[in-house]
């Protein structure tokens, strides 16, 4: 199986997207991601998500052309169903989501 680079950085995050999917009244707290190192996270050109189990043979080949994702990185899906990536603060000087829900 083939995954290109874009994909897989974007995707290595994906899974967890469903926390930003749920209603908002529903979070409260901010949870961790749940990533392990032998899974591969993909989101394919129709917006669909998928996991992978990984073996370690051709963990070079994967290597190959990636990129680190920059701390302080938030991903969330926007109203079109589109996932997209946001560098810079999402957090108030309290601590708290810039983007949560209105009160």
């Amino acid at each position: 199986m083939t995954f290109s680079t874009k994909t897989f950085v974007s995707a290595a995050l994906v899974s967890a997207l469903g926390a930003f999917s749920a209603p908002a009244s529903a979070q409260t707290t901010a949870t961790p991601w749940e990533l392990k190192p032998d899974m591969g996270y993909a989101y394919d050109k129709e917006g669909k998500t998928f996991s992978y189990k990984m073996g370690t043979s051709n963990a070079g080949e994967l290597l190959k052309g990636a990129k680190k994702v920059p701390k302080g990185t938030l991903f969330f899906i926007g109203q079109n169903g589109q996932l997209y990536m946001r560098s810079g603060p999402y957090l108030e000087g309290d601590g708290k989501f810039k983007f949560g829900p209105d009160q």
